[in-house]
């Protein structure tokens, strides 16, 4: 296929769940909308572009009802049936907890101010039935002949962290674990493959596996070139060992440490985040010396850390797609990693890059 990235080693098997993964995921947030509302050629575009960019298959693709309060499940559903994707060409993750509801005010109260020109509403559904509404719902966007292979929590950290008090917190760890058993029990009857968790606090996913069996995790902001704390990559490791799949998920930090604005998910200032800009100067002087680029070395190192299968990456533009399949690909040389050690960069303890 023309522009296609190459092909070795494109597969990874996720843990135990008996499934297999190409290296790269593509998360879909920006189908439903993301601080802009792209033009539906260009979302038709990228989704053309995931098929365009491997000759590797299935293509993953990461989905949520969060997303543009399930405009990305529509959008995915829609795109891959005006491509005449087989079924089998495709694996699928769907993230629940966010039900969509009418929407009964000018913007929508889910997440003000980060999705652009939504027709809907979301509100929170993390329990045992309401999992299992997400779920149902989720497959009616999508829309026949595509269902999730994956199926997780959002963001079960968030929900925790919202609670007002220890009793509160308490009966909302009921909530996750009621949501769980909906999908252990969606599962047993062979309508998801795997089931998983999704969250940015790691510390959360390390609290919830020690009741939950997870046969696969996503992190997000957690394991990047810039924040790789040594006990995060012990349990990644550990989970590995259990055969537990590992997908690393926003490995440039929401974009900040390849230039964007945004860091975890907030707009950075050099006032408030003095040290990131001073981390991020650094890094890109280092990347102009070595000639790698920023994407390159930040996609490499957070699919080298031991146990993980795959990264997943995020993009609202069509020609990016084939850039990210590409970063996949390329290797930084030995030296670039010895002189991010060297200049405080990357942990010397991270014998996997260099």
């Amino acid at each position: 296929m023309s522009g296609a990235a190459g092909q070795d080693g494109a597969l990874r098997p996720l843990g135990r769940t008996g499934l297999s993964v190409p290296r790269i995921v593509y998360g879909v947030s920006c189908l439903g909308n993301l601080y802009e509302a792209l033009p539906l050629e260009t979302k038709r575009g990228i989704a053309a572009a995931w098929f365009q960019a491997s000759d590797a298959r299935p293509v993953a693709i990461d989905a949520a009802g969060k997303y543009g309060a399930g405009l990305a499940l529509e959008v995915v559903g829609d795109s891959l049936r005006g491509l005449g994707v087989p079924p089998k060409d495709v694996l699928l993750s769907n993230k629940l907890g966010w039900l969509r509801v009418p929407l009964e005010s000018e913007e929508p109260t889910f997440e003000p101010g980060v999705w652009a020109d939504l027709r809907h509403d979301a509100v929170q559904r993390i329990s045992h039935d309401g999992i299992l509404e997400c779920w149902e719902q989720g497959l009616q966007l999508l829309g026949a002949p595509y269902r999730p292979q994956l199926a997780s929590v959002h963001d079960p950290d968030e929900y925790l962290a919202a609670s007002t008090d220890d009793e509160d917190r308490r009966s909302r760890l009921d909530d996750v674990l009621g949501a769980y058993a909906a999908l252990h029990e969606l599962k047993e009857r062979g309508e998801v493959a795997a089931v998983g968790v999704g969250a940015k606090d790691w510390r959360v996913i390390e609290e919830l596996s020690q009741q939950i069996d997870f046969d696969w995790v996503m992190l997000a902001n957690s394991l990047t070139i810039y924040r790789h704390p040594p006990e995060l990559l012990d349990f990644v490791g550990g989970l590995a060992g259990r055969g537990v799949g590992v997908i690393n998920s926003a490995v440039f930090n929401a974009g900040f440490l390849v230039g964007g604005r945004f860091l975890d998910y907030r707009v950075a200032t050099p006032e408030t985040d003095s040290q990131a800009f001073a981390w991020r100067q650094t890094f890109h002087k280092l990347c102009a010396r070595h000639d790698v680029p920023p994407t390159v070395a930040c996609v490499q190192f957070g699919l080298a850390a031991p146990g993980v299968a795959a990264v997943a990456l995020n993009t609202s533009a069509p020609s990016r797609v084939l850039d990210n399949a590409r970063s996949v690909e390329q290797q930084a040389p030995a030296a670039f990693w010895q002189d991010a050690k060297a200049a405080g960069l990357v942990d010397p303890a991270c014998d996997f890059v260099g």
